[in-house]
């Protein structure tokens, strides 16, 4: 019997199965084993030069590889010569796979588990299985390597002694505008992932929530094309719109609020809510406001009642 969905199995009892191998720089290594569990590895975010050794090795030697889609996948380890069976897991298929892992981590499988590109576990669905298989006392190793939040941060120009990762922002402007409202006082860079398609529109609603903050968009990263562009926010959301929709990859970082920001007085919070009292409600007044002060939303709406009142 060959290779099956889960793992690489010998015909017969005492069968010696052959050493894995790898290619790399035009020559074939081989394989050390593993260690019996999960083993959690990074992949190139597009450069395929960006594995290292200690991944291929791992790839090579697995039972089996959980991919979060096998046909992106298979075009790194084709590159490699890596011939270890696939296992699709993904959002979709997740309840039926993931006990069928688990089952074969308790039977002492060696897995790698990947994502399509960079450190697993970044907006991939490789959290619950990592959760569930160390509640099971299961080992779960990590084999570090790229990272398009990390690559992004170090080449944007902003500051990276703090920052939070956010993710895909939602669809919908009303509930974009909300939720970066309720991320404008965090004291750091700001990272978020974002469609080529959406850039414009949400460069537009950070700017109308956060003001002029400066920001930068890197796309494609460690590719042919990689471009970083920086600015205010404004400004990159003005440029982007007179332009083609942008193809690739985006990561969208935002400068955190400044100390000047953090300082305003308060007579300077008052003025920012009535001038925005004139053509929003004040919840909304106190949330743009908030937003572009960095002060805390629940003070700022407390402000904007107060206002509001008087001017009954």
């Amino acid at each position: 019997m060959g290779d099956s969905i889960l793992g690489k199995q010998s015909s017969a009892p005492h069968e010696v199965v052959p050493a894995s191998t790898f290619t790399a720089f035009g020559l074939k290594a081989e394989a050390m084993p593993i260690a019996p569990g999960l083993h959690v590895v990074a992949t190139p975010i597009g450069n395929l030069g960006d594995v290292s050794l200690r991944a291929l090795g791992t790839l090579a030697a697995a039972d089996a590889i959980v991919a979060e889609d096998t046909r992106v996948t298979k075009t790194l380890l084709a590159h490699y010569g890596i011939t270890s069976p696939l296992v699709a897991y993904h959002e979709h298929n997740a309840a039926v796979i993931r006990p069928q892992l688990l089952a074969r981590l308790r039977a002492g499988a060696a897995l790698a588990l990947v994502s399509d590109a960079g450190t697993p576990l970044i907006s991939d669905p490789g959290f619950k299985l990592v959760a569930d298989a160390l509640a099971e006392n299961i080992s779960v190793t990590s084999v570090p390597g790229a990272s398009a939040v990390l690559a992004a941060l170090v080449v944007a120009g902003l500051p990276t002694d703090r920052f939070f990762f956010e993710g895909f922002l939602p669809a919908k402007s009303a509930a974009r505008r909300q939720r970066i409202a309720a991320l404008a006082a965090v004291p750091g860079t700001l990272v978020f992932f974002e469609s080529s398609r959406r850039i414009v529109e949400t460069l537009v609603d950070l700017a109308a929530v956060l003001g002029g903050r400066d920001a930068a968009i890197a796309r494609e990263l460690t590719k042919h094309f990689e471009t970083v562009r920086r600015g205010a926010l404004p400004e990159l959301a003005a440029q982007l719109a007179r332009e083609a929709t942008p193809k690739g990859e985006i990561v969208l970082l935002v400068a955190p609020p400044s100390d000047a920001a953090a300082a305003l007085r308060s007579d300077d919070v008052d003025d920012k809510l009535r001038e925005a009292m004139m053509t929003l409600s004040v919840k909304d007044a106190a949330a743009v406001v908030s937003a572009e002060t960095g002060q805390p939303r629940r003070q700022v709406y407390a402000r904007a009642v107060k206002i509001a009142g008087r001017g009954k």
